[in-house]
């Protein structure tokens, strides 16, 4: 019932005890005993429109409404910077501001309760899960796209092709130097870079070659992708390990910025030896015929439909993934057309 109405129904009731008290003549009590009714009636109206009113108040967070904090793995800074842009731009009463930190201080910040939403490339353990469940709170992950972590080496390396089994011995220590990868190179001891010693970068290949111990003596943390990049562009020995977000996106001035200065080296298959080497392009992310491919989660603890949910759900339908397209990553919810171009 609206206002309007609640007024007209109110005023049709006074006419109408008004009336009555006329025709049956009553006294002075009996009208004042009418008039208290009247108050009466008037004080539980209000009440009543009141009441209505509070059941109207407009929410403080919606999917499209409010203001959080998320927590972004910096390797995907590029792709999260335009994600967040766009949506808030099409929807102006939210506000998501993301933080860029290295992958462990990501979890760190989600199991804290420090934001609601986080973006990473790596999954709650099992025993993390059940930790969260133990305290009424239920992670929702879901996979929003392919990342790929891409090899670069200075311009002065002539050689950019690279067996994947090479890559996995100079993670174990067994090659340290140039010249035991390519015997024509006059180049010396590998020096290999990689963005910071809680990134979830170095933590991938550690993983993938199952390195329980610490990194041989010529691995070097840094403090962020482009500064492995602007390392290696600088260094003739070394070799880099960023995000393939970094230098992706071919219409973006930084990015390629990014690629002019280094070279992206192809890497064959782990179990083939047929001759065939894959960058991370777009086509063998996809594939996975490039071997360095991982996904990226955008994990939720809201216990409502709040705008972290919002976020989420557009950042996974059209509109999102074609951003993540238009990076150069593959999206994990549309499906993509691979065309082949022949020379």
């Amino acid at each position: 019932m609206n206002k309007v109405t609640r007024n007209m129904n109110f005023i049709s009731i006074i006419a109408r005890l008004t009336k009555l008290a006329s025709y049956y003549k009553l006294n002075s009590k009996q009208i004042a005993g009418m008039k208290t009714a009247k108050a009466l009636l008037v004080a539980g109206i209000l009440l009543f429109a009141s009441c209505g009113n509070k059941g109207t108040k407009i929410p403080d967070e919606t999917p499209t409404r409010g203001n959080i904090r998320i927590t972004v793995d910096e390797s995907f800074q590029p792709l999260l910077d335009t994600e967040v842009f766009t949506f808030t731009s099409l929807y102006t009463s939210a506000k998501v501001t993301p933080q860029y930190k290295p992958e462990f201080d990501v979890i760190n910040d989600y199991l804290n309760d420090s934001v609601k939403v986080i973006v990473t490339s790596k999954k709650l353990t099992d025993y993390q899960v059940q930790h969260l469940r133990e305290s009424q709170i239920v992670a929702r992950t879901t996979t929003f796209a392919y990342d790929a972590l891409a090899l670069v080496t200075n311009r002065a390396n002539s050689d950019t092709l690279i067996n994947y089994n090479t890559i996995k011995d100079i993670f174990l220590g067994k090659i340290n130097n140039w010249n035991e990868v390519d015997p024509k190179s006059r180049l010396g001891d590998i020096q290999v870079i990689f963005d910071n010693t809680k990134s979830g970068n170095i933590r991938y290949f550690k993983e993938l070659f199952e390195i329980k111990d610490t990194l041989p003596e010529n691995f070097f943390a840094v403090n962020s992708n482009p500064e492995v990049i602007d390392f290696v562009s600088r260094n003739k020995n070394a070799l880099g390990i960023v995000s393939v977000n970094w230098i992706s996106d071919k219409d973006d001035s930084q990015s390629m910025s990014f690629l002019k200065k280094v070279n992206v080296l192809a890497i064959s298959q782990p179990y083939l030896n047929d001759g065939s080497y894959y960058r991370p392009y777009q086509g063998s992310i996809y594939d996975k015929s490039y071997p360095f491919v991982r996904e990226i989660y955008l994990i939720s603890r809201e216990t409502f439909s709040g705008l972290g949910s919002g976020f989420i759900n557009w950042a996974c339908a059209e509109q999102g993934q074609r951003i993540v397209l238009k990076s150069g990553l593959v999206p994990a919810t549309m499906p993509i057309r691979l065309v082949q171009i022949k020379h």
